[in-house]
């Protein structure tokens, strides 16, 4: 779906174990040269252990790739099977045929066995047992595959077997009765996951090799996915697949570090905060103390001189003066309601606005009131909201963000709840600064903490804007028509470039660079190229006096 968008010739990160895309990390190489070691060598096990999804399986397909032209592989993938089966398993995967009087009998397949192995050695061929998913073999296999070592000559082993597994293997033999098996194991090594510079290394390697030629990933998008991911490759590449088709949504040509918590967030079923929150909150504390402390000071002062005897008084004299000074403090930076708005006192609980609301939170409810923002007319379950948008001159934009990007786009929009009891609820965000946000129910606005809300949506939204004409469409270079003319107009009405002459209506290198100056100072994906995304911003920064925006401030400051 995203390939076109970002230039790749395949998908970078798909879970199959590919081993054009493995990324030879110092863990990783160390890994294939044990098991290489397994193969040009005789000896009797070699183990290799990891963690689910750390490329154990992309490190032996790796091996399969290098095997040396005198070497047979049997690779077995789902070992949990019966001891004859295992060794009737082995055979098929030699190529070694079975009479069907011998399949079901342990002593004649090994016979079989010893018979094939015996002859490759004498034609100089190394036979090597692989095992996948080794954690899952049954105690009775493991013991038939200790008495696959004995098969020798008078100089080397006539059969090499590598493990490979998660780190219940090693658990595994180390049982007392397995303690013969384990002290065959002549090479173990455990795959760990990878650090975060291998990480930055191991996405670059896979888009470089499926056709990027930019780093589509920003570097602290690589950062936020190493936290996330813990450095193991399989999760990496979920979440990295899911960031990648988030920012084609968004017509984004970079992945930012709030794209790839949104796609952890699908991934995992739960939402993540930024990795700065914590030690933000932690100093905001500290600066309110701070604060508080700077306030109260001066005023302890001037109360000391004026009555020094006071000093002595009891203590509950002094707290009586205390709440009323933070209450004018907390007055004074709290945002006064809009008047008329029916905002109810603060503190109270959003689960509870939602609970006493939920008969006002239906989708029907929500378009009838974005579209009453907007002074439009919504006529429920008549035709869907969009068509009934596009015939009052408005366009929908379905998508999954965040507050942030929300921001951006500075237009009312609805969002789509889920409250403690899995309730859905669709409520309309009227408005938005740095810490509050203003829901609208049944026509009355609510004030709630970011944080909060934050509990409760998962990243949908719908909002609806008024193009400036009334076709649509992503404008480039060498386009022309009434789009480009608008496009150029509003972009020099923001400079402050009067309407003078005729406006151009060719999409031209210059209007290319006027877009590229919109899209930095907004922090939209800087191309040139005015898509969809880039069109709403700049339809709310020209926005007339009675256009419905989430915050005014950011209007005027952009």
């Amino acid at each position: 779906m995203y390939l076109s968008f970002f230039g790749l010739l395949e998908k970078p990160f798909a879970i199959t174990p590919d081993p054009r895309y493995l990324y030879l990390s110092e863990r990783h190489a160390e890994a294939l040269a044990h098991l290489l070691y397994g193969i040009n060598e005789a000896g009797g096990f070699v183990q290799l252990t990891g963690e689910v999804g750390t490329g154990k399986t992309t490190v032996s397909r790796s091996l399969l790739a290098q095997t040396p032209k005198n070497a047979e592989i049997a690779l077995i993938l789902n070992p949990r099977m019966t001891a004859p089966e295992f060794l009737l398993t082995i055979c098929e995967e030699l190529g070694i045929g079975v009479p069907d009087a011998a399949a079901g009998s342990r002593k004649d397949l090994v016979d079989i066995l010893n018979h094939y192995l015996l002859r490759a050695h004498a034609d100089g061929r190394r036979i090597v047992l692989v095992v996948d998913e080794a954690q899952n073999l049954a105690p009775e296999v493991l013991e038939q595959v200790r008495l696959l070592t004995n098969l020798e000559t008078n100089t080397q082993k006539l059969l090499q077997i590598i493990l490979i597994g998660q780190p219940e293997l090693r658990e595994l033999l180390a049982r007392n009765e397995l303690r013969q098996l384990a002290q065959r194991v002549t090479g173990r090594y455990h795959l760990n996951p990878l650090s975060n510079e291998e990480t930055v290394a191991y996405v670059r390697h896979r888009l470089r090799v499926s056709g990027a030629t930019s780093d589509i990933f920003s570097t602290l998008a690589l950062a936020e996915l190493y936290h996330l991911s813990g450095g193991v490759p399989r999760v990496i590449n979920v979440i990295a697949d899911r960031a990648l088709l988030g920012a084609y949504t968004q017509d984004r040509h970079r992945v930012t570090s709030g794209l790839v918590r949104n796609a952890a967030a699908e991934v995992f079923g739960r939402r993540f905060a930024p990795r700065w929150l914590p030690w933000l909150g932690a100093a905001a504390a500290a600066l309110v103390l701070l604060a508080t402390v700077w306030g109260v000071w001066p005023l302890a002062q001037s109360a000391l001189s004026r009555h020094p005897a006071s000093a002595a008084a009891p203590a509950a004299r002094n707290t009586a003066a205390r709440p009323a000074l933070a209450k004018s403090q907390i007055t004074e930076l709290a945002p006064a309601p809009a008047a008329g708005t029916g905002t109810p006192p603060a503190g109270v609980p959003l689960q509870t606005l939602l609970t006493q609301h939920q008969d006002a939170t239906s989708p029907d409810d929500a378009f009838t009131q974005l579209f009453l923002l907007w002074g439009a007319h919504y006529v429920a379950g008549d035709t869907d909201p969009c068509t009934q948008a596009a015939q009052q001159g408005m366009e929908c934009l379905v998508q999954r963000g965040s507050f942030g990007q929300l921001r951006v786009y500075n237009r009312p929009a609805i969002l789509l709840l889920n409250d403690d009891a899995g309730t859905k609820h669709q409520i309309v965000l009227a408005g938005l600064d740095d810490e509050r946000a203003r829901i609208d129910l049944a026509g009355h606005v609510h004030e709630v903490g970011i944080g909060e809300l934050s509990r409760y949506w998962f990243g949908d939204f719908i909002l609806l804007w008024r193009p400036g004409t009334q076709k649509v469409k992503p404008l480039t270079v060498g386009m022309h028509g009434d789009e480009v003319r608008w496009l150029r107009e509003s972009l020099e009405r923001l400079q402050g470039v009067t309407a003078g002459q005729a406006v151009s209506d060719v999409f031209d290198t210059e209007l290319s660079q006027l877009v590229r100056e919109f899209q930095r100072q907004h922090r939209l994906a800087v191309d040139g190229i005015a898509g969809i995304q880039t069109q709403i911003v700049l339809a709310s920064a020209v926005a007339g006096p009675d256009s419905p925006l989430l915050s005014a401030t950011a209007a005027h400051g952009s």
